[in-house]
């Protein structure tokens, strides 16, 4: 059995969802997080379009297919 189920991440998040936050802050703070990580998912993507050497003709081909 694992001794902690939860990655760092969920531990961060559960420290912090413990203090009372009015509705408006906590919209904000999803905000945010929502962001973060679609920054990531959109750097990776330009990475591999990079990598791959895509075109956007190459990606309304596969957009019709």
């Amino acid at each position: 059995m694992l001794s902690n189920p939860l990655t760092n991440l969920q531990m961060e998040i559960l420290e912090l969802y413990s203090t009372e936050l009015p509705v408006e802050e906590l919209n904000e703070l999803k905000f945010i997080i929502a962001n973060f990580f679609a920054e990531k998912a959109i750097f990776e993507a330009d990475r591999i379009w990079d990598e791959k050497k895509l075109s956007h003709q190459e990606m309304e081909k596969w957009l019709n297919e």
